[in-house]
Formats: C-alpha cells, structure tokens, sequence
C-alpha cells in the first residue's frame, strides 16, 4: 500500500508512453481498445496540458488520466472527454484515482473548458460532479451503456441544449510518430 502523500502528479512525457500503456493493459485488460470511447481517442492526440500521470515516490507511474478534444455534435461545441483513468490494481483504494480526476478538472477549468464527458461508474464520478442529467440528448459513436455516460459542466449552462453524437476533433497522431 501506498503512504498518503507519496505520489505526486505531473504532465505526462513522452518517457511515460510506455509505462502509461502497460499500466493500462494491466489494469482495464486486453478489451480496453474496444470501447465506444476508444472512437474518439484513437489516431488523435490527448488535449493539450491534460495528459497526467502519478508517480510513485521511485518516479514510478502509478496511475493516468488524459482528457481530449471532441465536439458535441457534428457542428456542436467543443467539450473535452476523460479517459482513461486508470490506477496500478495493486495500489487501488490509495486516493490515486481521486487525486487524477480531481487535478484533470481543476486544469481544464483553468485552461477555459467548458464541459467534461465520460462513460465510467456513476458511483465513483459523481462525488466530482459528474452526471447523466446532461446527457441523454447527446450519444457516443458505439455501444455504451447510457446511466454511464457522464457529464460536468465547468461552466454554468455549457451543455444546456447540446445534441447529437460526440466528434473527435483533436490534432492526429501522425504515422511517423506512431511508429516511434
């Protein structure tokens, strides 16, 4: 178990692409690239400033959260998706998750977003904020489970009247960097 205090969170480099990755596998499993969510992320970058890791007190990475660009709609306002937040299983129940989630909403509330979506646990995000109210006329490009699909404005009214399937629209990874 980890000690209170002794992870510190910090911009993911491009170092922590490895660990980031196998800390994912290990945690969500082989199926992990199969979500709707999986839609908006892949080919693109995360947002810029909102790629985070926790490291453990050896500089190890003990959990990542990443937020990217997507629109509501095909000609709907920009808002920002979560995901996804992972934590090393061994150091689950540490505060980790919580701690991610926390410093992920505070920057982007700090960079002028205005809204955050998510498909996770009702449970877990709501002490954040985080709700389906503000979601049933909006949809993910896939299968989803609907109570699970989430929002937080950051801005009072940012998605009243938002509709329509989430777009991504953030910068693509080019194949180069891919392969790398």
């Amino acid at each position: 178990m980890l000690a209170p205090g002794a992870f510190s969170i910090a911009l993911e480099t491009p170092k922590d692409i490895a660990a980031r990755e196998a800390l994912l596998d290990r945690a969500m499993g082989p199926g992990r690239k199969r979500k709707s969510s999986e839609m908006l992320r892949r080919g693109r970058e995360p947002s810029d400033g909102l790629a985070f890791v926790a490291r453990g007190a050896d500089g190890a990475v003990v959990g990542t959260v990443r937020l990217w660009d997507i629109r509501l709609g095909p000609e709907g306002r920009a808002a920002l998706l979560l995901g996804p937040l992972a934590v090393e299983p061994t150091l689950k129940g540490a505060g980790i998750g919580a701690s991610l989630v926390r410093h992920a909403v505070a920057e982007a509330r700090r960079l002028g977003h205005r809204a955050i979506l998510l498909v996770g646990d009702p449970g877990y995000y709501a002490r954040f904020g985080f709700s389906a109210r503000k979601t049933c006329t909006l949809s993910m490009p896939g299968p989803y489970a609907p109570e699970r699909f989430l929002a937080l404005d950051l801005c009072e009214g940012a998605l009243d009247g938002a509709c329509g399937v989430l777009q991504p629209v953030g910068k693509r990874i080019y194949a180069a960097a891919r392969a790398a």
